[in-house]
């Protein structure tokens, strides 16, 4: 089962929490799924030069609350907050909310956490290999140096998998890379994980990448 099952929902609850976290009845549950699924898809293009990690959503009956995790928070804020109150301006535009109005849907991207170790980010070392499969590099080199440098940050591990045509192979495959130990049944262990697909010249590369951070007390 730890193989199979996304060790991030297997551990909601006990280490980590939901993304969106709002209550909606029968009537307003789709309206708000599909807000926050317009809202990562608008954000995460944009924030990808920024190590766009996590975004979280939180909503009270009259304010959406997005919280953003970042590596480069200062790409994110500009010069004296313009860049941010850009990006409010057109997920404004995207969602349909008059920020004017005093009466209506609150927008608030205030709240901008700062991620220190980069190298220990499933989402940013998936997006890194991605990136060079797509421009060629060799995917061993560029899988053994995201595992080194994330060892090098404190990771208790890492394991990465690689499936598809990988170097351009006429058949496609599938090759594992793992350093460290990564407890997938172990609720307490502290694993981050991401799965990203790279688009290489001869198809699709999959990538998944898990980073054991060491464990921790459960909530």
């Amino acid at each position: 089962m730890g193989q199979k099952v996304n060790p991030i929902s297997f551990r909601l609850g006990n280490l980590f929490t939901w993304g969106s976290r709002w209550y909606a009845d029968k009537n307003t549950y789709k309206k708000y799924l599909f807000e926050d699924k317009k809202i990562r898809d608008f954000l995460d293009p944009k924030l990808r030069t920024a190590g766009l990690v996590k975004i979280e959503i939180e909503r009270s009956l009259n304010a959406i609350k997005v919280k953003l995790f970042v590596s480069r928070p200062g790409v994110v804020i500009g010069r004296g907050g313009a860049n941010l109150d850009l990006l409010k301006q057109d997920l404004a535009k995207a969602l349909k909310v008059n920020l004017n109005d005093p009466k209506g849907m609150k927008l608030v991207i205030d709240d901008i956490v700062e991620v220190k170790d980069p190298d220990l980010s499933a989402r940013l070392v998936a997006e890194r290999i991605t990136d060079q499969l797509a421009k060629r590099f060799p995917h061993r080199t560029a899988v053994n140096q995201a595992i080194q440098r994330s060892m090098d940050a404190g990771a208790k591990g890492i394991k990465i998998v690689l499936a598809g045509r990988i170097g351009g192979a006429e058949i496609s495959r599938r090759e594992k890379y793992s350093k460290g130990t990564v407890p997938t049944q172990t609720l307490r262990g502290n694993i981050d994980y991401f799965e990203l697909p790279s688009k290489t010249k001869s198809g699709y590369v999959g990538v998944k990448v898990w980073i054991y951070r060491g464990q921790e007390a459960m909530r």
